[in-house]
């Protein structure tokens, strides 16, 4: 890792703040994507509620000391017409900008991935927007395949 030291862990609610700035940078980030986001700051996430939940995984990287990126997996239920009952959901995935391209990404889906395997959680599912090619390549690096594409249709009044 270029001689970074890095320590993966549990987000803490002392984490909050940090969080709060990457996922206002997710936003940003998907703004492009999607022009059905309101503007100002929105927010996907309830993360003092995801990092106590049972249910729930938050991990951030350090570098140094310094939060640098985050994600989550989410255990859910599924609909009752799949062949697994749950599965897991990772979502708030960010690494700031000036660390990106080291691999970090993809030590947090490692670790995402880990957690929901100890939970005998085998089925793991995220969104990506269609456009967000980049994205879209790094999940399929790690064994991600396309599976269904939400379209939409917005009407005047």
């Amino acid at each position: 890792m270029n001689e970074m030291k890095f320590l993966i862990r549990n987000a803490t609610a002392a984490d909050l703040p940090i969080l709060m700035q990457f996922e206002q940078g997710i936003v940003n980030a998907e703004r492009p994507f999607d022009d059905t986001l309101k503007d100002g700051q929105i927010h996907y996430y309830d993360l003092a509620e995801k990092i106590e939940s049972p249910t729930c995984c938050v991990k951030v990287i350090e570098v140094n000391t310094v939060v640098v990126a985050s994600g989550f997996a989410e255990i859910r239920a599924a609909k009752d017409y799949y062949k697994h009952n749950q599965y897991g959901h990772l979502g708030f995935m960010y690494v700031l900008p000036e660390y990106r391209g080291k691999g970090l990404n993809q030590l947090l889906l490692d670790a995402l991935i880990q957690w929901c395997k100890e939970r005998e959680v085998n089925e793991i599912r995220l969104e990506v927007y269609p456009d967000n090619l980049g994205a879209i390549k790094a999940y399929k690096k790690v064994g991600f395949e396309p599976q269904l594409l939400q379209m939409r249709l917005h009407q005047e009044k």
